[in-house]
């Protein structure tokens, strides 16, 4: 058995106060020790990955096909062409412009966050949205793609003083 010891003294307007800390300690209660040392740190580990240190949605579906594309934007409300206007890839700025930081405003409202894919190539799918309601010009859908997953995205018109709002249907 080991005894592990720790004093803290403490000074404060003349007033002098010790803190002693004994315990003594076997195999059993350090191996209790390191057991407990390790789910805290797992346990932090998950809690920084489930947050901004993250990348992309937990809820974010894998699109591996064209028709699981289709489907996803059937899923918020949209009708569209089965077969993507373009599909292009693009690479994420590593640093943003202001344009770009807007964008990703956008993004951000719609719990997707671009930044964090700051230098690596996405695909973008554009579709035209057949059912867009309220608007009589063409508008389209366009889901930016990395590793099958969807990492953002947009519902716009392609007029010049058109508009752009996030995937979800209002």
């Amino acid at each position: 058995m080991n005894t592990f010891y720790w004093a803290e003294s403490l000074s404060a307007q003349g007033v002098k106060v010790m803190f002693v800390f004994t315990l003594k300690w076997n195999r059993k209660i350090a191996l209790l020790i390191v057991i407990a040392a390790a789910v805290l740190l797992c346990a932090l580990i998950l809690a920084i990955g489930a947050g901004s240190g993250s990348v992309g949605r937990s809820d974010s579906p894998v699109v591996k096909t064209n028709e699981d594309r289709v489907k996803f934007l059937e899923s918020l409300g949209w009708e569209v062409d089965p077969m993507p206007v373009s599909e292009k890839i693009v690479v994420i700025p590593k640093e943003f412009s202001d344009v770009y930081n807007n964008y990703n405003r956008l993004q951000l409202d719609q719990g997707y966050d671009l930044s964090q894919y700051r230098g690596m190539e996405a695909t973008i799918y554009t579709y035209t949205v057949t059912n867009y309601t309220g608007y009589s010009g063409n508008v389209v859908a366009d889901l930016y793609v990395l590793n099958n997953e969807v990492i953002g995205g947009d519902i716009h018109s392609l007029a010049i003083d058109g508009f752009m709002h996030g995937l979800c249907r209002k």
